[in-house]
């Protein structure tokens, strides 16, 4: 069996193909299909996101795609950035951008008003295919960067119950508490079902 992962994003790849790896199959993604065309995110929520990238690269590649959407929703910015978490800062932002403008946004705000929920929402589609999957993870933004790992918004987010960010925790550790982790495990159970 063949999944190919609907995403170029390194971080993405390197999580969800560790979360994977207790299954017997073979994982791809699109850095192994130059060509392929690029899925416009235009969806207003996670769920409308993921499974647009999942149909739109299995209907080009034939090959049965898994796809997340991914947002960050903290409750002093009424949910935002949500939906557009990975662009929050403008088109083509990086990560410190991103992080910059949430601890601009928060600033002043006391870590009692920081919550925070992290969403992953994952599809897999393919012939007569379409599953779903939601990992949600609670925590709290942080008034400054901690941590080395991760990636995007992993070094100002706590977790509930921990006292170390996303990003100082190894890969193994955050995959078990993680949003996407959780998400990709439920995925795991899913198409262990479909074996």
């Amino acid at each position: 069996m063949k999944i190919l992962l609907a995403t170029h994003n390194k971080n993405k790849i390197i999580e969800i193909k560790n979360a994977l790896q207790e299954l017997d199959i073979e994982i791809l993604s699109l850095d192994d299909y130059p060509d392929m065309p690029d899925v416009i995110e235009d969806g207003d929520t996670l769920e409308h996101n993921s499974l647009k990238k999942a149909r739109e690269i299995y209907e080009y590649s034939g090959i049965i795609t898994l796809a997340d959407d991914t947002g960050l929703e903290v409750e002093y910015l009424n949910g935002e950035p949500g939906v557009y978490s990975a662009r929050w800062a403008g088109e083509n932002c990086s990560y410190e951008d991103n992080n910059r403008k949430m601890l601009r946004e928060l600033d002043g705000v006391g870590l009692d008003k920081r919550n925070a929920v992290f969403r992953c929402v994952i599809t897999l589609f393919g012939e007569n295919l379409y599953k779903t999957t939601e990992g949600v993870l609670n925590g709290k933004i942080i008034e400054d960067f901690k941590g080395q790992k991760g990636f995007g918004y992993d070094p100002v987010f706590l977790p509930k119950g921990f006292d170390i960010t996303l990003a100082e925790m190894s890969l193994d550790d955050k995959n078990k508490i993680s949003h996407r982790g959780l998400a990709v495990k439920a995925m795991v159970q899913v198409i262990k079902g479909m074996k």
